[in-house]
């Protein structure tokens, strides 16, 4: 049986090193994993009222994908010295009732930045709202991919071996926790 991950980039942009280090993990994935990347774009604004009167569409099939998966991986840049707006947002949304997917759910997060901390900050904040969601957030190995510019060819592809690495260790140590924490 296939180890199912839902990938999610907290950048909507094009070019962003954090969808292309998501695309990094799917070639990485070990055998028996396949990883989705999954679009946030079309989830709205959160807004109860909206919530009340009916589940938007967008928001429903994507708490179905990670209710469905054995695990989650989020790959984000750090926007002032936090999360991306979109992807709080997101989080928001899979938040509420009913059945909030990420509940009990392996999570691993990433991030690559221009920058020398390479999303430290933006990983601990998004740890904290992890507890809350009553994720199992993956502690070790830690993927900080700094100066994230350098890392990635003109194609979009991950030339950098160390960062390669560290992705695919992160890859076997959630399918590793998710073993130990739900499993199938």
């Amino acid at each position: 049986m296939t180890f199912q991950v839902v990938a999610i980039s907290g950048s909507l942009r094009k070019s962003s090193t954090n969808t292309m280090a998501l695309r990094a993990a799917q070639r990485l994935a070990p055998e028996g994993m396949a990883i989705e990347i999954v679009d946030i774009a079309d989830i709205p604004l959160y807004n109860d009222d909206v919530r009340a009167a009916g589940e938007p569409a967008s928001v429903s099939a994507l708490k179905a994908k990670i209710a469905a998966a054995d695990a989650v991986l989020i790959a984000t840049p750090e926007y002032n010295f936090s999360i991306p707006g979109v992807l709080k947002n997101t989080l928001d949304w899979m938040s509420r009732p009913p059945a909030p997917p990420f509940d009990g759910k392996p999570v691993a997060i990433l991030g690559a930045s221009p920058g020398p901390v390479g999303t430290a900050r933006v990983q601990y904040h998004l740890r904290q709202v992890m507890v809350f969601l009553n994720a199992f957030t993956l502690n070790k190995p830690e993927v900080f991919i700094s100066h994230s510019g350098s890392k990635f060819n003109a194609e979009g592809e991950l030339t950098d071996e160390t960062t390669a690495k560290f992705i695919g260790e992160q890859l076997v140590a959630l399918r590793a926790l998710a073993e130990r924490v739900a499993p199938r």
